[in-house]
């Protein structure tokens, strides 16, 4: 069978992007035709797989906030005549924005599949949950990243086709952290959403003592405010501000730190949550999902700094506490292996298919 993934923008870095790669990659490896279409160029690409074993495709060359009527309409035009190529199959669409552009351009050989990467609080404070409530029920399939988001879809969006799948990790790894080095991590875009002053300000009030520092990778317009920020917090000499890391040189990062650090305003489930845990790192994280939960950090109510550095102190302070934080977020990281993972949508596209 065809899978085609869709995507607003398909490159940039984003946790969005690195999933479409990852199950289209382990898909493919699998055997079945995978296509992953940008609907849009990216401005900044960011590649997420050396060998792709699937077909990747952009729509349009314009960034998605430069694109106007015509340009639209040619768009659209190239998209139709692409999916005509494709032989029949699933369409997975990856946002409400992928599905309102999309779900009318599709073929009718087709099976629609509505993803979304947020959790239902975020979508009930935004305007995605109207979105879903008017174009997921015509879909085939609505897909949640977990349980308790999909039951809550279900009931509040009046979804008859809500199913659960998280987010997979690429790859397992064998090695885990010794949690022996004084660092704390935080991994993300460093934009205002993802919160990284709360990161900074937890750390300071944390009680870690040198020679402890906290690294941030991730680039984004919030460097400068987040650095002037720590020199505030007392701890501009401590906070270390990477840059882009390489996908390849991520598992090195994790095996170098000791406790990884989420304050992000909303996440759906977060794939450096995931990639932490499979190292045995612990991490402390405000409690914004059903997602979250699932991957098993130090969960503490959201926006709540206090409650969190704290918990963060905690583990920075005790090897002990680490250890078995470690052990505990690593053993049900296992749930979430490429594998396992890409059983779960076979098993749903069969569902799909009966």
């Amino acid at each position: 069978m065809s899978v085609v993934f869709a995507c607003l923008d398909a490159d940039s870095l984003g946790g969005v992007q690195q999933v479409t790669h990852t199950l289209a990659q382990g898909l493919a490896g699998r055997g079945h035709e995978v296509h992953v279409i940008g609907l849009h160029r990216s401005t900044a690409p960011f590649r997420y797989v050396d060998r792709p074993l699937y077909h990747h495709h952009v729509i349009s060359r314009r960034p998605m906030d430069t694109t106007g009527r015509l340009a639209r309409r040619r768009a659209d035009r190239k998209l139709k005549e692409l999916l005509e190529t494709i032989r029949p199959g699933y369409a997975v669409m990856t946002s409400p924005s992928a599905v309102a552009r999309m779900a009318g351009l599709l073929p009718q050989a087709f099976r629609p599949i509505g993803q979304y990467h947020g959790s239902y609080d975020h979508a009930r404070d935004c305007w995605h949950l109207a979105s879903i409530r008017k174009h997921y029920p015509q879909l085939d399939q609505a897909v949640f990243l977990s349980e308790d988001d999909a039951w809550q879809f279900s009931e509040n969006a009046l979804l008859p086709n809500a199913w659960s799948l998280p987010n997979p990790l690429a790859t397992w790894p064998e090695q885990t952290s010794a949690l022996d080095s004084p660092r704390v991590l935080g991994v993300g875009r460093l934009e205002g959403v993802k919160r990284f002053d709360r990161l900074i300000t937890a750390f300071a009030r944390s009680g870690a003592p040198p020679p402890w520092e906290l690294h941030l990778i991730g680039d984004g317009g919030e460097l400068t405010r987040l650095r002037e920020h720590a020199v505030r917090e007392g701890v501009g000499d401590r906070v270390v501000f990477r840059g882009r890391v390489p996908a390849a040189r991520m598992p090195g990062e994790y095996l170098a730190a000791s406790v990884l650090g989420l304050t992000s305003d909303h996440e759906g489930l977060p794939v450096v949550l995931l990639e932490s845990a499979a190292h045995g790192v612990p991490a402390v994280a405000f409690d914004v999902s059903g997602g979250v939960r699932s991957a098993g950090p130090v969960a503490v109510p959201p926006g709540d700094v206090t409650a969190f550095a704290a918990a963060l102190g905690r583990l920075i302070h005790s090897t002990e506490e680490r250890r078995r934080s470690g052990a505990d977020a690593r053993a049900r990281a296992g749930a979430f292996r490429l594998d396992l993972v890409l059983d779960r949508w076979e098993s749903m596209f069969a569902h799909m298919s009966r």
